[in-house]
């Protein structure tokens, strides 16, 4: 990638969904891109060279060691400071724990927590010593509530949503932002690829990606330090602040529950 005068944002998960639309936010708003997925990215590259950005790309599992690896080198080889961290890469998986296999959980984990982490830990520290830069990461609603027939990904999203809190405040002293956007159930892949269609939320009419990222990336911008999308999201996460937690999980089995799909 030439030097360029332009910002340059660096976007997980940004083959399809919410990734994407972040990483158009990123390109209308003058940032070049480095993109990443564990699926091909030709066409999200081709969508976003058309807005006028300069893209490289690279489909890489960052689950693995080894893979954040080679997207952190691969930010070093360009030669440009990361500007915006989009860390948006994760991975569903619905139905019963014990009914799951124990790899695909290892791989939710790996990809939603520990990928992520490592990869902010080690993109944060570049930002913290030139004193500027800007961290948005994708949490979830998901994360206030006990995930029933969801443990492993409400989990992980529990996490995510705690860590982001702690870590703005570790740099409340710097120019390193970090903003939690916290969105509910959006129209992507995301339900197909949980094996959650045959759910209630999985079949229920859902956010359009476009409109989170839009939230999610001006949140980003005005460095705020979270942000819920939608009315139904913030009365959700509204309720679940006042509400029990053994409640909170009778009430997730309902929307999550295999076979309760709406007709």
């Amino acid at each position: 990638m030439a030097q360029s005068s332009r910002k340059f944002a660096l976007v997980t998960g940004a083959s399809s969904g919410i990734g994407l639309e972040l990483a158009k936010q990123c390109a209308q708003d003058g940032h070049d891109l480095l993109i990443a997925a564990d699926r091909p990215l030709a066409e999200a590259r081709s969508v976003l060279e058309g807005m006028g950005a300069q893209v490289e790309t690279l489909e890489v599992d960052l689950a693995t060691k080894d893979g954040v690896d080679q997207l952190y080198q691969k930010v070093q080889g360009l030669g440009r400071p990361v500007d915006a961290l989009l860390a948006n890469a994760g991975q569903g998986l619905g139905k019963g724990f014990l009914d799951q296999e124990w790899n695909d959980i290892v791989k939710v984990v790996d990809t939603n927590i520990t990928g992520t982490l490592r990869l902010i830990h080690k993109v944060g520290q570049d930002m913290r010593r030139r004193g500027e830069g800007k961290i948005l990461i994708t949490g979830s609603i998901a994360g206030l509530m006990p995930g029933t027939y969801q443990a492993v990904y409400n989990g992980t999203k529990a996490f995510l949503d705690s860590f982001s809190f702690a870590l703005r405040h570790e740099l409340e002293d710097t120019e390193v932002t970090v903003t939690c956007l916290m969105p509910g159930a959006t129209e992507t892949d995301f339900f197909d690829r949980a094996d959650m269609k045959d759910t209630k939320v999985g079949s229920s009419k859902k956010d359009d990606p476009a409109d989170v990222a839009k939230v999610g990336y001006e949140a980003m911008k005005r460095g705020d330090g979270d942000v819920v999308t939608g009315l139904k999201n913030k009365l959700q996460a509204a309720v679940a602040a006042v509400t029990p937690q053994g409640v909170l999980a009778g009430m997730h089995k309902d929307m999550a529950e295999p076979g309760t799909a709406k007709k």
